[in-house]
């Protein structure tokens, strides 16, 4: 099992063809932070989310690892660990009450950092659950990010915005 087929350099957009050892790769990076932020002290609730996490949707080639926190006082401490695990800090980058991390030149993992139950916290796991359950949707799901893809290939935003509608509504279908 090898992380070269993960990675994106900043500022491009691409969207690959669903690989079964996106699961393995998360659970061993899940397993290798767990480690370094046990002996630091922090423990963390993580979850494999974002289209890698779901079975047969394309996706660009970074796992996104939900970490849930139940103690806010210990958040300074848990950036410390996620940096001395060679995660770079980026602050909340716009979403109030989210911590984002990225580690690999170019990126391969990202983590989202909350509060255990927060609608951040919710909303993820909801999406993930919803395109897991009904398959249709997930493949409506990976011909709109094709679609974006190729209209946004050096626009993230662009990219990001194409999409939330599209979320908005699993998230309603969800019951969120």
């Amino acid at each position: 099992m090898s992380e070269d087929i993960l990675g994106l350099e900043s500022g491009t957009v691409r969207v690959v063809p669903y690989d079964p050892v996106w699961a393995a790769l998360y659970d061993a990076e899940a397993a290798r932070l767990s480690t370094i932020l046990a002996a630091q002290g922090v423990s963390l609730r993580m979850e494999h989310t974002g289209s890698t996490a779901v079975p047969g949707l394309a996706a660009k080639p970074i796992i996104d690892i939900l970490a849930g926190s139940r103690d806010e006082e210990r958040r300074e401490r848990t950036i410390a660990a996620m940096e001395a695990a060679g995660y770079s800090y980026r602050g909340e980058q716009g979403i109030p009450g989210r911590d984002f991390f990225r580690r690999g030149e170019p990126r391969k993992y990202h983590v989202h950092l909350t509060r255990i139950g927060s609608p951040f916290w919710k909303e993820h796991l909801a999406f993930r659950d919803y395109l897991r359950a009904h398959p249709e949707a997930a493949t409506a799901y990976a011909t709109l990010k094709h679609e974006l893809a190729a209209r946004h290939p050096r626009d993230r935003e662009g990219y990001i915005d194409g999409k939330t509608e599209f979320v908005r509504e699993i998230l309603a279908r969800a019951g969120n």
